[in-house]
């Protein structure tokens, strides 16, 4: 009984993923059951303002901006996730954020903080690692097959398969 019990709610947590994401089909793959908290905060009770976002955000997340998403990518799933899209962000497919993670595409001007001042696209390649507490900075790029370790500064782009760590982020190792 309860095999058949627990068999019922994840094919009804299955169907509300569908429902409630119906861009990201791939979310059934991770994990079904932890959709539940997603569309209750997000969806139903708005406590983060990502209602509009297309994939799943963390109740503790703030997600906005001027966003394009990869396939298998949910910017502001893990928990503690800022992600500022003001000057534009481009994840591309299969990007993995640890929690904590700080994206922030546009700074203020030093001269009036109500302004935010200009900078290029973030973009973010295919296959990417964000380990916990990354925080990258307005213009960079990240080519694709790279990692970065928990707590990097990224303040200027990296190329493709790489290991960068630290503050600023350098790189550590090139990748096979």
């Amino acid at each position: 009984m309860k095999a058949i019990l627990k068999r019922l709610k994840l094919v009804f947590y299955t169907l509300l993923a569908k429902i409630f994401y119906p861009e990201c089909p791939w979310i059934v793959i991770w994990n079904p059951l932890s959709i539940e908290g997603y569309i209750f905060w997000q969806k139903i009770i708005n406590i983060n303002g990502a209602r509009h976002i297309s994939w799943p955000v963390h109740f503790t997340s703030r997600v906005g901006g001027d966003i394009t998403v990869g396939s298998m990518t949910s910017p502001g799933y893990a928990p503690g996730t800022y992600i500022n899209g003001l000057n534009g962000i481009d994840f591309g497919d299969n990007v993995w954020m640890g929690p904590g993670i700080k994206i922030i595409s546009a700074n203020h001007d030093i001269d009036n903080y109500e302004k935010h001042i200009f900078a290029p696209r973030i973009k973010i390649g295919n296959n990417v690692w964000l380990g916990a507490n990354v925080i990258l900075l307005p213009g960079v790029t990240i080519g694709k097959n790279t990692v970065i370790g928990a707590g990097a500064v990224v303040t200027k782009s990296l190329p493709d398969n790489v290991i960068a760590v630290g503050n600023p982020a350098k790189i550590i190792k090139q990748r096979k």
